[in-house]
């Protein structure tokens, strides 16, 4: 387990991973909105299923581990942009790009921007729509307060007072800047559109618990495997881990099949597994 950086922009601010040394082709892992690569996936990664590939824990600009510059905007194609510049440096190409949240959202604009990148997506509850009128935790809420207002009136702490304990503690080591910025463009994002645009193998993963998922039909319809995982929230790979990895390897068994030819059917499912306990984290 190895650190490393590149500098992604011509200030010199850099992106940092944790890498896991293994075989190609590599994975690459984005979290999401507040959170850190490594404390999202270590446990997956690292797992007996999913161990022995090159693998790269991924912490996003401004977030975790990597720097945050005050003086940009933070939008998803920034961040999409960003991380294929990390990646280039890493000698990355043709990864499975497993993303939650936000960073769902920024693995679609990696693939539709950057294809050479992604050879396939498995997206963890990610956003596919614009914030809702009525705020939720996450996103939507950091959004309505107003860039000022959230970083000098108050809302950055009050964010941090009302998210749940595991959250807070990956949320405190993101720039404030960069955590609105990011969730204002979020808030925006129409990505739903953008994933159905995609023509690399694409699974969607969500939460069983949340009831079917909106627009399910028309993804399944533009080839998006659709499927949802028991005994979890939105923190699929720490509620579920087993589910998690047993799902992505679904996904990969898809991928190989799809790339070799053969039909593949996007079906609904579900995957079980033990469950770590609530505690999803919005994003």
């Amino acid at each position: 387990m190895t650190l490393r950086t590149a500098e992604v922009r011509p200030d010199g601010s850099a992106i940092r991973w944790t890498e896991l040394p293994g075989a190609n082709p590599p994975r690459v892992y984005l979290h999401g909105l507040g959170g850190s690569s490594t404390h999202c996936f270590a446990e997956v990664a690292t797992s007996d299923d999913l161990r022995g590939r090159r693998s790269l824990l991924l912490d996003l600009l401004g977030y975790g581990i990597s720097d945050r510059p005050e003086d940009v905007d933070y939008t998803v194609e920034d961040h999409a942009d960003w991380v294929a510049a990390a990646l280039r440096t890493a000698g990355v190409s043709g990864a499975q790009v497993l993303a939650h949240s936000m960073g769902g959202s920024i693995a679609t604009l990696l693939a539709l921007r950057h294809p050479d990148l992604v050879a396939s997506l498995v997206l963890i509850d990610s956003n596919l729509d614009p914030a809702p009128e009525i705020p939720q935790p996450g996103s939507s809420q950091i959004a309505r307060y107003g860039e000022t207002v959230f970083l000098h009136g108050g809302g950055y702490e009050e964010t941090l007072q009302r998210v749940n304990p595991g959250w807070r503690a990956t949320m405190r080591l993101a720039g404030p800047m960069a955590l609105y910025r990011s969730a204002a463009s979020l808030a925006r994002f129409e990505g739903r559109a953008v994933l159905k645009s995609l023509d690399v193998p694409r699974t969607y993963l969500y939460p069983a618990s949340d009831g079917p998922l909106k627009g399910a039909d028309e993804l399944i319809a533009a080839g998006v495997r659709v499927v949802a995982l028991l005994d979890c929230g939105h923190n699929i790979t720490l509620d579920n881990p087993t589910g998690f990895v047993e799902a992505v390897l679904a996904a990969e068994a898809a991928a190989a099949a799809e790339s070799a030819g053969a039909p593949v059917g996007a079906s609904t499912d579900a995957s079980t597994g033990p469950s770590a306990g609530a505690g999803a984290l919005a994003a």
